[in-house]
């Protein structure tokens, strides 16, 4: 892989100037291949790894596996497009396995997401059948470790 994407995956928040020095090339020349990248649809977003249990808002997520009946001409793809296309949905991964495809959902709570996989996601033509998984605890993301030590808050 590139040591300009490595980089950015890393930590997209570093400047150009800081790319250059960590690469020994220009700015210009990093903010071209940055374009070029963006361009090419090989970079296509730049994202924060946030530990959400510390936010003070209710959120649930759950990865829902389903078993689907590919469509002649579109194998898997119509269907994974119409999964997507829902705003509880956060990421869609074909697979293999057992199931065809993994869902990631997020809402505010377990009642939520079973009423979204049991109203809408069930229901769909092609899907046979679901499996749902609820996150119960993070503990790295994206590379990142959370801090997931619990405080003592005893005194010795």
């Amino acid at each position: 892989m590139n040591q300009l994407i490595s980089l950015l995956e890393e930590n997209s928040r570093l400047t150009n100037a800081q790319l250059a020095v960590m690469l020994d090339i220009s700015e210009e020349e990093v903010a071209e291949q940055i374009r070029q990248y963006e361009s090419d649809g090989i970079l296509i977003g730049y994202t924060a790894v946030i530990d959400k249990e510390r936010l003070d808002k209710e959120y649930v997520e759950a990865y829902i596996e389903l078993k689907v009946t590919p469509k002649r001409d579109h194998g898997f793809d119509e269907i994974a497009v119409k999964v997507a296309a829902y705003d509880e949905v956060k990421d869609v991964y074909l697979m293999s396995g057992g199931y065809d495809l993994i869902v990631v959902v997020t809402g505010t709570n377990f009642k939520d997401i079973a009423m979204f996989v049991a109203r809408r996601l069930s229901t769909l033509d092609s899907v046979e059948s679901t499996a749902t998984h609820f996150l119960l605890k993070r503990y790295k993301e994206h590379g990142v470790l959370l801090d997931t030590a619990e405080k003592d808050e005893r005194s010795v």
